[in-house]
């Protein structure tokens, strides 16, 4: 069978983007029947005239950009931004020009509160992805202005693989649950080696209602300090 564009677009996404220390411990993953039942939905969709966001090359930016080994702290959220240029792989994050999202500011509110850092002017949180920070969505895809179009689809399985990954490494990590969604999740860590932090969601409905104050990013840094790891500079670059 001739490849189609689309074939080579996601055989792209799987095989090149995805960061070299994922590879192997996820490669069952890649492998398995939902995996492929995924992509032919994905195919599918795009077939159809849909569009999907994020761009096809950054559904595992998340991974790239944070390898396995470095992962500090999970910030957990459940699928992309479906708005036009929104999304970019990383949850809660925009790419530079995007105006930061109601979450995203409430995030920068409870900073300033938490460590005094004044509240940055865009919402590309990529600093955070480089120093070690998994910033990782549960559904990877989204169709365009559709909210949760995604899931059910297999995106779920795999996320829990990448959780597992995480939960099974030597080093301690700190896991932010951020809503009952995240908390569920990611309910299997292992909290007796790993720090686990619950707190409302950051959405404008629920931050009052326990994520304003909750202090979780000076909690993590004292937590990695306290363990022999360098901690986070939670400051973003002026330029985004």
């Amino acid at each position: 069978m001739n490849q189609t564009p689309d074939d080579e677009v996601t055989r792209k996404s799987r095989d090149i983007v995805l960061g070299e220390s994922w590879k192997a411990p996820l490669a069952a993953e890649f492998a398995a029947p939902y995996m492929a039942d995924l992509r032919a939905f994905l195919l599918a969709e795009r077939a159809a005239g849909k569009r999907i966001f994020p761009p096809a090359k950054l559904w595992f930016h998340a991974l790239d950009a944070t390898p396995l080994d470095s992962v500090k702290v999970v910030i957990l959220g459940q699928d992309p931004y479906h708005g036009e240029g929104q999304a970019h792989g990383l949850c809660f994050s925009v790419p530079p020009g995007v105006r930061p999202p109601p979450s995203l500011g409430n995030i920068y509110k409870e900073l300033e509160a938490d460590l005094g850092l004044p509240r940055p002017r865009h919402g590309n949180l990529e600093s955070w992805a480089q120093q070690g920070v998994l910033l990782l969505n549960s559904v990877l895809t989204v169709e365009m202005a559709q909210a949760a179009s995604h899931q059910g689809r297999g995106w779920e399985r795999f996320t829990d693989a990448v959780i597992a990954c995480v939960n099974a490494q030597a080093q301690p990590v700190v896991f932010m649950l951020w809503g009952a969604y995240a908390q569920r999740k990611a309910a299997f860590v292992d909290a007796s080696r790993h720090l686990v932090l619950k707190a409302a969601h950051p959405s404008p409905l629920s931050a009052h209602n326990g994520f304003l104050g909750c202090r979780h990013f000076s909690q993590a840094n004292a937590f990695l300090m306290a363990h022999g790891r360098t901690p986070v500079d939670w400051a973003l670059p002026d330029a985004g």
